[in-house]
This record gives C-alpha cells, sequence and structure tokens, in this order.
C-alpha cells in the first residue's frame, strides 16, 4: 500500500489531484486509515496509469470515468488504443516542429494552416471514446445506479460476492454441471436487475475479465476462495457456449 505522499512523489500527481479524483469517484484509494489517510494498492496505480495515459491524450476527466467505469473495459485492449492515439499525437507533433522549422529557415510566416489539424488523431479519439465510454450497456448502469445511495449500492456488491461465494463453494463439480449453471444463470439475472442487461456476449466478456483484471480476480477468489475466478469463468463459458 502506498500513501497520498507516497503516490505523489512516484508519478509527479499532487495530493489536491488525487483528492480530487477520489471525490468524483475517478480514483477511489484502496482503503483509508483509522486517521483518515488514503492508501492505494497496486490496482489502483494500474487504474492511475491508465488515467494520466488518458490525460495525456486530454481526454476529459468526466469521459476517463467513463472508459475505465465501462462494464465492457478491457485493459489489453485499451493499451492498444492509447498507443495508436499516442503514435498519431507524435505524427502529429513532428509535423509540426517540421512546420515550425520550415518557417524559422524562410524567417518569414506561410499562410499554411495544414500542419494544426488534428483531424486523423481526434476521429481515432472519438472512436476509442464510442467504444468504452457510450455503450448501451454503460448507458444503462448509470440509469440503474444514479438514484440509488452508497449504502443500496454497498448492499447489491455485498449480494454480488454472495453469489460468487455460493459458485466458489462448487468448484468440486465440473463447470457444466446444472448445480453450476444454476449458479451461473443466476449471476446473470443479478447483473441484468441491478446494473446493465448482461446479454450471454457480455457476460462471456466478463467471465474474462474475471481472471484477466487482477483487482476482480482477487475480489472473486476473496468471495468464494482460491481459483474462484477462474472457475467463474469456465462455467460462463460452458454455459454460454450451451445456448
Amino acid at each position: 500500500m502506498k500513501s497520498v505522499h507516497e503516490i505523489s512523489m512516484l508519478t509527479g500527481v499532487s495530493a489536491r489531484t488525487l483528492h480530487h479524483y477520489d471525490a468524483i469517484g475517478l480514483l477511489k484509494p484502496t482503503e483509508k486509515t483509522a486517521a483518515g489517510y488514503r492508501l492505494y494498492d497496486d490496482d489502483a496505480l494500474r487504474r492511475l496509469q491508465n488515467i494520466l495515459l488518458f490525460r495525456e491524450l486530454e481526454f476529459p476527466l468526466k469521459e476517463i470515468k467513463a472508459i475505465l467505469d465501462s462494464p465492457m473495459f478491457h485493459p489489453q485492449e485499451a493499451i492498444a488504443q492509447q498507443i495508436k492515439l499516442l503514435e498519431l499525437k507524435k505524427k502529429h507533433i513532428e509535423g509540426l516542429i517540421s512546420f515550425a522549422r520550415e518557417i524559422q529557415q524562410k524567417g518569414g510566416y506561410e499562410m499554411d494552416f495544414q500542419a494544426f489539424q488534428k483531424t486523423e488523431l481526434q476521429q481515432y479519439a472519438d472512436e476509442a471514446k464510442k467504444k468504452w465510454g457510450n455503450t448501451a450497456a454503460y448507458k444503462e448502469y448509470q440509469q440503474k445506479t444514479a438514484g440509488k445511495t452508497p449504502e443500496e449500492l454497498n448492499a447489491a456488491s455485498k449480494e454480488l460476492s454472495g453469489i460468487f461465494k455460493q459458485i466458489g463453494l462448487l468448484r468440486h463439480l465440473p463447470p457444466e454441471s446444472d448445480a453450476v449453471q444454476e449458479k451461473v444463470a443466476a449471476l446473470q439475472a443479478f447483473i441484468s436487475k441491478n446494473y446493465y442487461e448482461c446479454t450471454d456476449s457480455i457476460l462471456r466478456g466478463l467471465g474474462q475479465m474475471y481472471v484477466g483484471d487482477e483487482r476482480m480476480k482477487r475480489n472473486i477468489d476473496a468471495a468464494g476462495g482460491n481459483g474462484t475466478a477462474e472457475f467463474a469463468q469456465q462455467a460462463i463459458a460452458a454455459y454460454c457456449s450451451g445456448k
């Protein structure tokens, strides 16, 4: 765990900025000490890294939050997009440098503003925002959680953990067994009721995230025992393939 001061020293992000990120729900601390000091684990640092990459690309904080909180967000796909965007930004900056040097060499001004165009960069950025932040699932998630109190959201989270606990208790059975598949159906129904319409396609994607996202994997294993996340992913794959 790292404190706000340590995070600030490590990343250059000010304590004031970290407090603001907490206040708007962009980067919540992993836990707080008895004295109220914020502490961040490695998963929080990975999220901060994503935030900073998107900030380098001039994404507004609201859009970054929508992307990172999207039910369909996938870290590996996101980093590929970030690399592409950074490459386009590099190309744009190199074009500006060349243009400025040309002006310097000629000793005058050029009535050419083509170098300032960001069309390609903007188009790709818009595609990234649309993919992660404007999905129907995310919009539905916003609608369903907008009017809920923190207590209600916490209760839903605990109920979800309870489902994973039940799945974990069945790890001795084959993933495709009826008892396990019933729990997967209950998981899908719970997500649809409380967060967004959990189609088979979305459920399959979530199953992959359960093993691919370290924070998710750790939380699920904490609820159901070691190996629960991987078992849940296998059960979900069997559930979706059987339809």
